[in-house]
Order: C-alpha cells, then structure tokens, then sequence
C-alpha cells in the first residue's frame, strides 16, 4: 500500500515541479500575495492631506493648526480663505478635510466660551473619513483640555479647579496599533487554502482530461491510496508556503512572533484536511482544469470574506455569522494570529483545533464519497 503511495506522491512531485508555472504558483504566490498585503493592505490611515481655512489667524488659532500638521495623521496641502476654494480641493482630491477656523475663535477661548471648529471631510471614501472624524477629535479634545488648564493656572488669586478625566489607553500585543500586524500572519491561511485548493482540483482533473485516471483505476491501486498520493504532495506543499510566509513576516516586516511554531504547524495540518478535502470535491464536479480553476476562486472568495480575515464577523448579520461556524478559515485565523501576537497555547486554542477536525473529517468523507462515485 505504502509503495503505491509513494510512488504516485515522487510522479505527482515530479509533475508538479517540472512546470514553471507551476513552481511560480508554489514558491512565486507566496512572496507577491506577501508584500502585496503587507504594504497595500491596510486601515491605518495617515498622512491625510488637510487644507487649513484660518480665518482668525491668532496665537491660538495657529496652535491649533500646528497640532494637526504636527500629528503623524495630517499633512498641510494648501490655505485659503475661500470656501469655493476648500470645496475644489476636495473635489479635486488634493485635500480629504478642511479645517475651518473663524474669526473670533482665540477671543471665545479666552472668554471661556465655547470655540467652534469645524472639520469638513470628504465622505466619499467612508472608511478614510471616520477614521480622519476621530483623529481630528482626539486632537481638538487634547487642545481644549491643554487650553483649559492654560486658563485656569493664568487665573491668579482666584484659581479655580479643572477637573478631568485623564485616559491613558494600553493595546496589548500590537501597541502601536499597526493593521500590518493583524493582516500579514493572516496571509497564511489564504495562501494554504489558495494553493492546496487549486493544485488538488487541477491535478486530478487533469487526470480526467488526458483519460489516464481510468488508467489508474484499473490498476491494483485503490482511490484511497490515489487520492492520499494526489493530496500528500500539496499538503508538504502547504506547509512549505507557511513556513516562508512566517520567515517573510519575521525578517522583512518584523512582526512579533509571541508563541509557539509548532502549535501553527498543528492547525495548518488540520486546517489541510478541509481544503484538500474541498479540492477534491471540487474535482469531481469540474471536467476541465479552466472549470476547476474557476470553482476554486468561486469558493475561495467568500470564504475570505466571511472568516474575520478584513471584517469582524461580529459585525455581519445573523445567518453569515451561523455560516462562518462551517467556514475553516475562521478558525485557523484564530490560531495563528494568537500564536503570533498574544502567545496563547493549545490551552487557550483547542476548540479551534476541535473545530478544524471535525470539519475536516466531514468535508473528506464527503470528498472520498463522491470521488468514489465518480470513479463508478
């Protein structure tokens, strides 16, 4: 039995390294997917280029304006008076706010009134604009306590108390709050599930294609033992890909890496018994590589998409929150992205690696059942 394996597992190796295109997929993917998402990929929003309408153009007013330029969050692109002028620098897209300052605003400070500012932001793009809504009011809130504070000390013989309530938030684990960090150990599980899906559903289509599966089966082999030579192949594959995804994230975006590698190598193992599993489904239903190739993007996408990886899946509605629980990328996430930042062990993640296993028992046996079918 072990001999059949092995023999089909070296013709699949061979098959599979031969074609450029193929060792591209393998060992190209990997690095491209890598960089795309770690230097495209991501919510941190900096560097918003901020025109400035300061019409009050005093001592504070100008503190003001410094306090936003001076911020990672804010470049100055342009001052005007004009508000025909702010408005065709938003719609130009050379600026994404304008701070409004009128005339009167460092007098209303000094005289303990209240100093409106207003903050127009193009709302076109309303990811970018929430986030620029509460930088800017985290800076107007630490100006109005620092002008607070101001006042009272200049208060003399009757000084009066200011109170406050003074946040010092901590993030644990990202402290700079980079997305970068959230994203990238992601990337493995995309790239595992991407590979395994589409080398396993071509590689036995195009043993249907070219007619030499009929070939096989009438050999002494049994479709366990060609579908565990078919499959072996792309699982060493798989753990190939993570390993230089985690070496990419270590030495070139110097992620922290907080635990224990193993444990990752143990989901990744259960986390290929569902994929395998689903490009060998995928395989019995597709006749053509270009079908298989089309199916796997097909399935692939929305799985990404309902598994946490972009979008918190306690932000989705009830029925895909209920369709994520059969969705095994949520759970490898889970598992590598704890391992990496937080350092959890299996203690903290064994209900991941319950998950994972059971899914991946039910989605082979449903694989092997229909691929046994298809072969009668």
């Amino acid at each position: 039995m072990w001999e059949r394996i092995l023999t089909l597992l070296r013709k699949e190796f061979r098959s599979v390294l031969r074609d450029p295109r193929m060792r591209l997929v393998i060992f190209g993917l990997p690095v491209i997917q890598t960089m795309i998402f770690g230097y495209a990929v991501t919510l941190d929003v900096r560097h918003v280029p901020l025109a400035i309408v300061d019409r009050d153009n005093t001592v504070a007013s100008r503190e003001l304006v410094t306090r936003f330029t001076g911020s990672a969050y804010f470049d100055e692109v342009a001052r005007t008076f004009d508000d025909d002028e702010a408005r065709a620098l938003i719609d130009s897209t050379r600026a994404a706010a304008v701070l409004q300052i009128d005339a009167g605003f460092e007098r209303r400070l000094h005289a303990g009134q209240p100093a409106p500012v207003q903050l127009i932001v193009d709302g076109a793009d309303s990811n970018t604009a929430r986030y620029v809504v509460n930088y800017a009011s985290i800076i107007a809130a630490t100006a109005g306590n620092a002008t607070a504070l101001d006042q009272t000390l200049r208060l003399a013989g009757r000084t009066l108390p200011v109170g406050s309530v003074d946040l010092q938030p901590r993030a644990w684990f990202n402290a700079d709050l980079e997305s970068r960090h959230f994203y990238v150990p992601g990337i493995i599980s995309l790239l595992v599930m991407l590979i395994s899906l589409m080398l396993t559903s071509m590689a036995i289509v195009r043993e249907k294609e070219v007619g030499t599966i009929e070939q096989v089966m009438v050999t002494p082999i049994r479709p366990v033992e060609f579908i565990l030579g078919k499959s072996a192949p792309f699982a060493v594959i798989g753990f190939i890909d993570v390993v230089l995804v985690t070496a990419i994230a270590l030495l070139w975006f110097h992620i922290p890496f907080r635990g224990n590698f193993a444990l990752i190598l143990l989901g990744v193992a259960l986390f290929l018994l569902s994929t395998l599993g689903i490009g060998l489904f995928i395989s019995t239903v597709c006749h053509t590589q270009q079908q298989a190739m089309m199916t796997t993007f097909f399935f692939f996408f929305p799985a990404m998409l309902f598994s946490g990886f972009i979008f918190p899946i306690a932000n989705m509605p009830a029925f895909f929150q209920w369709l994520s629980l059969v969705n095994p990328i949520r759970y490898i996430l889970v598992i590598i992205r704890g391992v990496f930042l937080k350092g959890v062990g299996f203690e903290i993640l064994w209900p991941q690696c319950a998950a994972l296993l059971v899914l991946g028992i039910a989605v082979m046996a449903i694989a092997i059942s229909r691929f046994r079918k298809t072969l009668a």
